[in-house]
């Protein structure tokens, strides 16, 4: 194994990411097919919840490892960062034997918190059922965190990385064939197959631990220090502290976000109810924004989540030697890094939001408008991601956790009133929770980057010159898409020729943006020149000198 340096341990997370939300994008054509709408309000309520419980368990725990570990290593402490290594395990497993515990034991009372009072509603048995079986997951995947967070504090994004991509190779398999085989030859009810997929990401998580050990031990030498090594001038007390000081705001950060997909999960039915939406009808947009669309936006999420992984050691590392100006740097780069990938995707998806949505699920009468707006909801969420993570980089905990409550709460007030007022004025009245989401997220990011630049006077210039270049291509891209989708004279609005459709738009529009990036030096100027020279010479799209 080697070291990965920041750019290639962002593109090498990146592209697992990515890899791994395709996977996540592509397996639910045949897996809403295998379990229908209804099958899919069920699969939501449970995974929503899980992800919550999960990220109690373990949110925050790689990144904090990682930063623990990065600066021990900065600071020449490494028997400490072997110490961290060991309580952070023992910590970790308490916590996830009792979030199973809270989880599996009051399953019933979530279901009640989801659909109580509302006729016509999903069985909140079923709903008791599936949260039961996905809650297993909980005693294996908060123990691989911890792993992927001491391999990324040594600089070693590439395993980790590697591990995602076969949890859910594996968790997809299990999906698939154990709800088909449950539902389609043997003969069991859709709750039954809901529930034999849910398994899947407890099979996952279990056979990507084991890689990771396998890994960690076959390169013994990389981590191991030697057995006479003078203890370092800190208790495991003082480490056990760093840790929670470390861990505690970030799961608060995190548990908020997955709030925001819960509160608006719970608030939209409610909305959509007052003003005479069907039950069926109320949770099937509930489902929709908060899990089925969202899925399909995942890419956009994929490129935030790998800066994510690589920006967290650099940053920590430039902080600890006080190198502000350098930090400033890393931040702007991962920033427009962020906006040059996503920005073309979200508006890709805008324009083709029908054809996509009906490629995965469908045909759908609310699908293709939720898919749009969720598309701009990814967008904001993932830049509050990569500038949330620099901040805690920066250990201004506070900070983060007072501009996500803020964010949070103004989503939570916004979220039936927004509803309500959509529907008078003769907007689609679901667009209001997105809307919400929109507004509470934009506010968060105003405040961490307004204190980024007042207290450690981050200057965000060369993020808004290159953005005029990333708007430009993507309006050029744009305009090709509509372009040639008026000239294709097809009619046919089968999954195949519509998938085989918006893979032409969506190759031509990607080569023009990428053509227009390349030609207004756009490239040039997030990567380096030299980075983008290399690329182009790789793909023999320019001679070596």
């Amino acid at each position: 194994m080697k070291k990965d340096s920041f750019l290639k341990g962002t593109l090498v997370a990146s592209v697992a990411i990515i890899i791994t939300k395709i996977l996540g994008v592509l397996y639910v054509i045949p897996f809403y097919n295998i379990i229908g709408e209804q099958g899919g309000i069920l699969y939501a309520y449970a995974y929503n919840i899980y992800n919550l419980f999960l990220n109690i368990s373990t949110a925050g725990i790689p990144i904090a490892i990682s930063m623990i570990i990065s600066e021990y290593i900065t600071l020449g402490m490494n028997e400490a960062k072997e110490r961290v290594h060991k309580i952070s395990k023992k910590m970790v497993l308490s916590i996830s034997i009792v979030a199973f515990l809270i989880l599996f034991l009051f399953a019933y009372y979530v279901a009640v918190f989801f659909v109580g009072g509302i006729e016509g509603s999903t069985s909140k048995k079923d709903i008791d059922l599936a949260i039961k079986a996905i809650s297993l997951a909980i005693l294996v995947a908060p123990i691989l965190s911890v792993y992927r967070g001491y391999m990324q504090g040594h600089k070693y994004i590439t395993p980790g990385s590697i591990s995602q991509v076969i949890e859910q190779l594996i968790r997809i398999l299990i999906v698939l064939l154990g709800s088909y085989i449950a539902i389609n030859i043997l003969g069991y009810s859709i709750t039954t197959g809901v529930v034999i997929a849910l398994l899947g990401a407890l099979f996952g998580a279990l056979i990507a631990y084991i890689y990771l050990r396998i890994k960690i031990i076959k390169n013994k030498d990389k981590f191991e220090i030697k057995k006479d090594i003078k203890k370092d001038d800190v208790t495991n007390k003082e480490i056990f502290k760093k840790i929670l000081y470390f861990c505690i705001p970030l799961i608060i950060i995190t548990v908020t976000n997955d709030l925001y997909n819960i509160i608006d999960m719970k608030l939209i039915i409610k909305g959509l109810y007052m003003i005479g939406y069907p039950a069926n009808d109320a949770e099937l947009i509930s489902s929709i924004i908060a899990t089925w669309a969202p899925k399909i936006c995942m890419i956009i999420m994929a490129i935030a989540m790998g800066l994510v992984t690589s920006l967290t050691p650099h940053i920590i590392e430039k902080y600890t030697n006080k190198k502000y100006g350098e930090t400033n740097k890393i931040f702007n780069q991962a920033i427009i890094t962020m906006l040059a990938a996503a920005i073309p995707m979200t508006i890709g998806i805008i324009i083709l939001n029908n054809d996509i949505y009906n490629i995965f699920y469908g045909a759908s009468k609310y699908g293709g408008n939720i898919l749009a707006i969720s598309a701009i909801v990814s967008l904001v969420i993932g830049i509050l991601t990569v500038a949330n993570t620099s901040l805690q980089g920066f250990k201004k905990f506070k900070v983060v956790i007072i501009s996500t409550f803020i964010g949070l709460l103004i989503n939570t007030i916004l979220d039936i009133p927004l509803i309500l007022l959509f529907n008078k004025i003769g907007i689609l009245p679901y667009f209001g929770t997105s809307v919400a989401s929109i507004i509470g997220a934009v506010i968060s990011l105003t405040i961490v980057m307004s204190y980024l630049k007042k207290n450690y006077k981050f200057k965000y210039k060369s993020i808004i010159t290159d953005l005029g270049k990333v708007i430009l291509s993507t309006i050029i891209m744009a305009l090709v898409i509509i372009l040639i989708n008026m000239l294709i004279p097809i009619k046919d609005s089968s999954r195949i020729i519509t998938t085989v459709k918006v893979l032409i738009l969506a190759t031509t529009g990607g080569l023009a943006y990428g053509i227009a990036m390349y030609k207004s030096k756009g490239f040039a100027d997030i990567f380096g020149e030299e980075t983008v020279n290399k690329i182009m010479i790789k793909l023999h799209l320019k001679r070596s000198k």
